[in-house]
Parts: structure tokens; sequence; C-alpha cells
């Protein structure tokens, strides 16, 4: 079909429809936007751009060449150990897999309690976040990490002493370089005494330690942590994955006795889109750095490699542990398993909808990305004395227990799958790559050929 522009010449339809590849609706918005009010947006959760994931592995299971376990027979161990390097009372956990980092002041109270309930259940970790350890916090988790950011919001000596781990967090996958925020909105007066500064106020967090102002600095804090706790804990370093190779190895000569990689998918409450868009690589680029900066220095196996950023199910987590991670931190998955994003909450009892307050706020289920405002449907990143009430603790720990559990039997599944009674004895022989682009991040052959992208034959 044809039809004429104005000056008579004529034109396909189909040309005249359409939309530009470089400036396409969404950048034509942003354009628009930052014209009529010269802000950048901020807003929660993590990148919604594609990229590479674990999807794009998947494992060569037992058949003649290697041999599967029985699954209703053969037991298939999840026992990890985190901090076995220096630490006296090193972490061990009932599975590799942990609660990520997120803090009271993001999330709500019942929330912290709920992360806890969930975690000592299950016989794993759960992390404090930003902004300080709350009572109920505590009180619930059987083993808690307590983290050391560039803010110092809430910090406390006293509250070191009672952690079981220590996690110094050097910057986050979804805004490496930046630091963390917490609008007005969320800062009720609890918060804000926390973090002992004005209710109702903006909080921006430092985008680097103000202390210390490299590597060397790192070693000093260590050994503070180490000599405060008398060398019983385990001390983590969090790096937001970027240059993941030389930050590793750093890490480790700073005498660290677990590295986190959080990778480019990993979520955040509050930030600019441009950080969690155009900042970081993949988990998956990112992990398999961080396993070559340690065999480099001779160091798997004696520091433990912890990974996050978009792990969502039990096949991430065995494809992580694959390819040389000790254990995975969970973010984002355990907010959707609390009901983020669900279209009901539950209250006194009954099923009650959600959608007419995610109407509120200009989104709807399945979509919505505005945990800053504080305004969440389902009670989850809200500081609202009434919005927090839609998420009971222990309906909570529940659905986060369920999740996790669930998680776990997929692990294992997948690991006797491949002939291991291990979980941990997982390897990248196990796994192959479906996308040029998966298999030259990862280092894995692509499927059905012997060709690992960029390496020599």
């Amino acid at each position: 079909m044809r039809t004429k522009s104005t000056d008579g010449e004529e034109v396909s339809e189909k040309l005249a429809r359409e939309e530009s590849y470089g400036y396409d609706r969404k950048a034509i918005e942003y354009i628009r936007k930052a014209a009529a009010h010269g802000l950048y947006e901020i807003r929660g959760l993590g990148a919604k751009r594609k990229l590479p994931t674990f999807d794009d592995l998947v494992f060569l299971a037992g058949s003649l060449s290697r041999y599967p376990l029985e699954g209703y027979r053969e037991k298939c161990v999840t026992r990890t150990l985190l901090g076995t390097r220096f630490a006296k009372k090193p972490i061990e956990l009932a599975m590799p897999i942990t609660i990520a980092g997120m803090s009271f002041g993001a999330l709500s109270a019942n929330v912290k309690e709920a992360l806890g309930r969930a975690a000592s259940e299950l016989g794993t970790s759960t992390t404090t976040g930003d902004g300080g350890m709350t009572q109920e916090e505590r009180r619930s988790s059987k083993t808690l990490v307590y983290q050391c950011l560039p803010s110092r919001y809430g910090f406390n000596p006293d509250d070191v002493r009672k952690a079981d781990a220590i996690e110094v967090v050097i910057g986050q996958g979804a805004k490496p370089g930046g630091g963390g925020m917490l609008l007005g909105q969320k800062i009720n007066p609890r918060v804000a005494a926390m973090r002992t500064l004005p209710e109702g106020v903006d909080q921006r967090s430092a985008c680097r330690h103000p202390d210390w102002t490299g590597p060397d600095d790192l070693t000093i804090k260590i050994g503070e942590l180490r000599e405060i706790t008398d060398w019983q804990v385990p001390i983590y370093v969090k790096l937001g994955a970027t240059r993941v190779f030389n930050d590793t190895k750093l890490a480790v000569l700073a005498g660290a006795d677990v590295v986190v990689v959080d990778g480019m998918q990993g979520g955040t409450a509050a930030t600019q889109s441009v950080f969690i868009e155009h900042v970081g690589i993949p988990t998956l680029a990112a992990l398999r750095q961080a396993v070559d900066a340690l065999e480099e220095l001779n160091m798997k196996g004696k520091v433990q490699l912890v990974v996050s950023g978009g792990i969502r199910s039990g096949a991430d987590v065995a494809k992580a542990l694959a390819l040389g991670a000790d254990a995975v931190a969970i973010g984002q998955g355990v907010l959707i398993a609390l009901g983020c994003n669900s279209d009901f909450y539950h209250q006194n009892g009954r099923r009650r909808s959600a959608v007419s307050d995610y109407e509120k706020l200009g989104t709807a289920p399945g979509f919505c990305h505005h945990c800053h405002t504080g305004k969440c449907p389902v009670g989850v990143t809200t500081q609202d004395p009434v919005l927090e009430q839609r998420l009971q603790s222990k309906v909570g720990a529940k659905h986060v227990h369920n999740y996790f559990k669930t998680m776990n039997m997929e692990l294992t599944t997948l690991a006797r799958a491949c002939g291991k009674s291990n979980v941990h004895h997982l390897e990248r022989e196990d796994l192959v790559a479906l996308t040029v682009e998966a298999a030259a991040m990862a280092r894995l052959p692509l499927a059905g050929t012997n060709w690992i992208p960029g390496c020599a034959k």
C-alpha cells in the first residue's frame, strides 16, 4: 500500500509509520522528560534491558559417558562453608543460597523480620543492608551478616560484635561507583533515628568510604574489623561488577575471607536509571572474571566466592556453582516471593486486590518499579504504617521459605543429573553455551562444538 507525502513524492505507508531505531518511543520519551523537568529519573529494582544471563547456558547431564545419580536414593550434599581463610568461626550453611543485603528503610521492619525467620528456618544467612541492624532482624536471624557501607548510616561497633559475619561494601551491582539513595518519603522517625539524619529528608550515601581511598586502606579497615571481633567472624568484601578481575585480586590481597561479586542485573531500592541500565557488566561475565582472579592467586577454595545479581531459580544457582561460585545471594527474587508486583495482598486472613494502588502510582502489577516512593501496594518497600501491615512477617517468611526450598531442590536435581553427590562438585565441563555472547563471557564452548569464542584452539 502506498501514500503520498506533502510534496507529492510517493512513499510506502510502512515507511511513514516506521519507528527509528536510535530514536524510538523510549528515547523520545526520555528526551522530552529531560527537556521538561531538567531532572534525571530515579527508580527501584534492576535493569530492564536484555542482557546475557544464565538462561544462555545449559547442562550436559549424565548418560553413558557420565552416570547420573538416583534422586530418590542417593543423597546430594548442599552444606556450604564461608569464611574458612582467617575466621575462627566460619559460617556453616545448609544450602549455598543466601539473602542479599537490603536495608531497613528500603524494606519495612516486618519484611526484615520475615527474612530473618525464613533464613533461620532454612539454615542459611541474611544480610542487614544500609542503615544498621534492627532488633527484630537480629532476634529472628540465626546467621546475620552485618554490612559496613560507605554511608556508615547506623553503623555501631556493638552491633558489629553481634554479627556472624561482616560485609564491607565497596559497590552494588545496580549502581557501582554511585552511592545509595533513600528518599525522604521513606525516612520515618525510626529510620531517621537509626541513621542519625533528619526525618523526611532525602538521604544519599557516599559513593566511597570516607576514611580510605584505595586498597591499602581496605587492608587497614579489615584489620580493624578483625580486631573488634577478635578474628572470630568472616570478613566479606562486596564488589559492584566492573573491573572484576583486578578488584577481586585486590580484595583478596587486602585480607578478605569471602568476595561477593554483584552483577549489573542486581536491584536497588532507588538510584538513577542511567546507573541501572548503563553501568557495570552482567553477572555471567563478572563471575568468570572473579574465578580467573582467584585461580591466578591460587586462592580458589581458600577464599570463597559469592555471586549475586539476577539469580532467580535453582537452575541459576546450579550454573553459578558450576562456573566457580561457592554460594549465591538473592535480592529481587526474594522481594517477588514476598509479593512484590503481585496483584493482591493478604490482610486479616482475606485476599485483597492491590490493583487500584498500582494505578495510583501510574503502573500495574508486573510492571511496578516504584520502590523509591514508599507507596508499595503490597507492603514490601514501605515505611507507611498502614501499607506495611499488608505483609505480616510470618506470611512473608513462609513464602521465602518455600521459594528457597524449591530452588534448593532444583539445584540438587540438576547436580544429581550430572552425576554429582555434592552440589559443590558441579564444574565447568557440565555446561555449554547457547549463544556466542554467553560462550565468550563465560568462556564455555558453544553447544555442539568445541569452539570458545576469543580463545585459540
